[in-house]
């Protein structure tokens, strides 16, 4: 990691970030606030964890996400079709609201990252991948997997009373792209992107 300036989120200071070695940390000089930690293989963990996101994703939106079972009678429901049902309801707002924070954000996320990350593993940049990258931080607040996670929690606890629900592959794959896009976040080193960025033609 080389020495970028960097401004503490804390207290403001403005001061240069210095190398950190493996397994060390740089803290603020004026208020010892964490600038920043040392991520081994930042960017090759964070695309393989990527990659498990994007098939994760694919089985959410591909298979069952529930089945109902009453009186012998089984009915399968979709991510997609919970939204469609709202729009047929008539609360287009609510379903425009699932749709972008569980399918559109989520999906333009791990798409954004690879586009920025894929590129810098081969010492490439991709076209206008430095304004990709700060679009992801507008992009990231909307991708709430873990709030529709309970949500459908709250469901399947209330439907329990009047019906059998059987899970299916799409709440086991929400459950781990909930896990792999929060590892995936924690694994990056924005630094590191931006080094490899001045390196690479």
């Amino acid at each position: 990691m080389s020495e970028h300036v960097v401004a503490c989120h804390e207290c403001d200071l403005l001061q240069r970030l210095p190398a950190v070695p493996p397994g060390g940390q740089a803290r603020c000089g004026r208020c010892g606030y964490v600038l920043a930690r040392h991520k081994a293989d930042s960017i090759e963990r964070t695309i393989a964890l990527l990659v498990a996101g994007v098939f994760l994703f694919v089985i959410l939106n591909a298979f069952p996400f529930l089945a109902f079972k009453r009186e012998g009678f089984i009915q399968q429901s979709h991510l997609a079709t919970g939204i469609v049902q709202l729009f047929r309801q008539g609360m287009s707002g609510v379903a425009v609201l699932v749709a972008l924070t569980t399918i559109i954000a989520p999906g333009l996320q791990m798409a954004m990252f690879l586009y920025v990350l894929l590129p810098l593993r081969f010492d490439r940049q991709a076209p206008g991948m430095f304004r990709v990258f700060r679009y992801l931080n507008v992009i990231a607040p909307w991708g709430m997997v873990e709030v529709f996670m309970l949500g459908v929690l709250v469901s399947i606890v209330k439907l329990a009373k009047m019906a059998t629900i059987v899970p299916g592959p799409a709440v086991w794959a929400l459950v781990g792209l909930m896990f792999v896009l929060a590892a995936a976040s924690a694994a990056l080193d924005p630094h590191e992107v931006w080094d490899r960025w001045e390196a690479s033609p």
